[in-house]
């Protein structure tokens, strides 16, 4: 094995010839876009009873007129309200809670609520189910529901 390096010395390189979009169109096949039959559907239409369809978006829209007497905030913004479920049928069932289990308006609130819901068009039965477990804490409420109460 020889340590020898030979060096060649060259005064040009021919440049490679330049791409040509005809030349590159030969031999090229265009790959089916299997996004296409996707992006092509419609969207299901949505039932009134879930988020986005008519009757649900109108019962959140009468829970955020119901203010709670000693936080001028409405009790969907407050996070009182933990879930909106509305059958088919117009069974509408909300589940809230209370800022706490001694609140006065513990007994006149959830029957205040049942009857807004109950009066949305489109809701047969209103249910409202009171609970207290996972406590309602301030981390609960919406961004707005803070900045109006100066915590943000």
């Amino acid at each position: 094995m020889s340590d020898k390096f030979e060096i060649e010395q060259v005064d040009a390189v021919t440049p490679p010839p330049k791409a040509r979009v005809e030349d590159a169109r030969e031999g090229f096949e265009r790959k089916k876009d299997y996004l296409a039959g996707f992006l092509a559907q419609k969207p299901q239409p949505l039932s009134g009873g879930e988020p986005g369809g008519e009757v649900y978006e109108a019962i959140i829209a009468a829970l955020k007129d119901i203010y709670d007497p000693e936080i001028p905030v409405n009790i969907y913004d407050l996070g009182l309200i933990y879930g909106v479920e509305v059958t088919d049928d117009g069974h509408a069932a909300v589940t809230m809670t209370l800022t706490t289990p001694h609140c006065p308006v513990a007994e006149s609130m959830p029957a205040e609520v049942e009857l807004r819901v109950g009066s949305v068009p489109g809701v047969g039965h209103a249910e409202v189910n009171l609970v207290w477990d996972p406590p309602w804490d301030p981390q609960k409420m919406t961004d707005d529901a803070k900045l109006e109460l100066g915590m943000l």
